[in-house]
């Protein structure tokens, strides 16, 4: 069975980190959210997954490689050009993505699934296959129901009492929106659906394409299912995701590393002297960190690998990603910290070069800040 996966965004929605790496890369407690796509995918039986890369494309393609580490087959789909032997992203939409792949070798074949790469999910994909074929649909929509402040950041839809959409509405404002029923971003279609889609030029499924279905007056269906769905649309909501895993409140993913403690996870090769620390969980600690005298952890805190908190600090409700230093004495609240920014917890990022404040976060690998700790 064939799937695709959406993944050449650029993610400007939760920028600075996909400055740093591409929206279906972020991880999960180290792990590519992405990658959770694929195993679900594979449980379902979809064995042949492409995946359209454009921003930053050498991340998920270094990553998932051929895809067998998973015990499935993984193809890319590179969108963009060459300037001066280097690669320069330009997405061809979501829907442009999958006809791109379609023209190449005419791979969607039979039924097929399109994912989008930043949500966590649990769906049960076969019985939304089996709902779209017992409609004889063109394309299904798995929907669900958000609050009505919510439904700017999505599509929304109307359906009849069979399930067929009526009305399709790419992120309408709150006084606008005809409901509260969202797309997911999770489709399946049948090969017939390219007849919609133009060739060579930038095309989006829920601008474009399912307007268009709604106007044709083709069989296109919604199906509103019992699922878990976290979206990593925006940073605040990358965030709380983070949280729910460290209280335990998504299934099918673990808090990875030893449990020392009730709520208290860490990776192998930790340096600290655990009764000079202070600790409220649920909290993370990657591998190879470092833990100076006198930290203070309260959760939900995960911390990355290869990290050195120093003397005194205090990390409250923070997520401090892989090889981050964090000076003597400071307090970081509902700080998100990556590379050289500072993010809270609504999305507002501090540049801690522009802002001249080096000596409060840096890469735990140099040796050039004064705060360094040895490990």
């Amino acid at each position: 069975m064939k799937a695709m996966i959406l993944a050449a965004g650029k993610g400007t929605r939760v920028r600075p980190i996909t400055y740093m790496m591409p929206k279906p890369m972020i991880p999960i407690l180290h792990k590519p959210v992405m990658e959770f796509l694929v195993e679900l995918l594979r449980e379902h039986g979809f064995n042949q997954i492409m995946i359209n890369t454009s921003h930053l494309a050498h991340q998920i393609e270094d990553y998932f490689r051929d895809g067998q580490q998973w015990g499935v087959q993984i193809g890319f789909s590179f969108e963009g050009h060459f300037e001066n032997g280097q690669p320069v992203a330009q997405a061809l939409g979501s829907a442009g993505g999958m006809r791109k792949i379609q023209d190449f070798s005419g791979f969607f074949d039979r039924t097929f699934v399109v994912l989008c790469g930043d949500a966590l999910i649990d769906l049960n994909i076969t019985e939304v296959v089996n709902f779209h074929k017992s409609r004889g649909a063109l394309a299904t929509v798995v929907l669900r129901q958000v609050d009505p402040s919510e439904v700017s950041s999505y599509g929304v839809v109307v359906t009849d009492e069979t399930g067929r959409i009526t009305t399709f509405q790419e992120k309408p404002s709150q006084e606008e929106a005809l409901s509260h029923t969202i797309n997911t971003g999770i489709y399946v279609f049948e090969p017939e659906v390219f007849d919609y889609i133009p060739r060579d030029c930038p095309y989006d499924i829920g601008g474009d394409l399912f307007p268009a279905l709604v106007k044709a007056g083709a069989p296109f269906y919604g199906v509103t299912a019992d699922f878990q769905w976290v979206d990593i649309g925006r940073t605040p909501d990358y965030w709380l995701a983070v949280q729910k895993v460290l209280r335990g409140e998504i299934k099918g993913v673990q808090v990875p590393g030893l449990q020392i403690q009730p709520g208290v996870w860490t990776g192998i090769n930790i340096r600290a002297n655990w009764d000079r620390i202070h600790i409220e969980p649920p909290v993370y600690i990657g591998a190879s960190s470092h833990l100076a005298d006198g930290v203070k952890l309260i959760g939900p805190t995960a911390i990355g690998y290869g990290c050195v908190l120093n003397e005194g600090c205090t990390l409250d409700g923070s997520l401090i990603f892989n090889y981050t230093q964090i000076a003597a004495g400071i307090t970081l609240r509902h700080q998100m910290v990556m590379g050289r920014y500072c993010i809270s917890s609504d999305g507002n990022a501090i540049d801690t070069e522009e802002s001249n404040l080096t000596w409060l976060i840096g890469d735990a690998r140099s040796s050039a800040n004064g705060s360094k700790v040895s490990v």
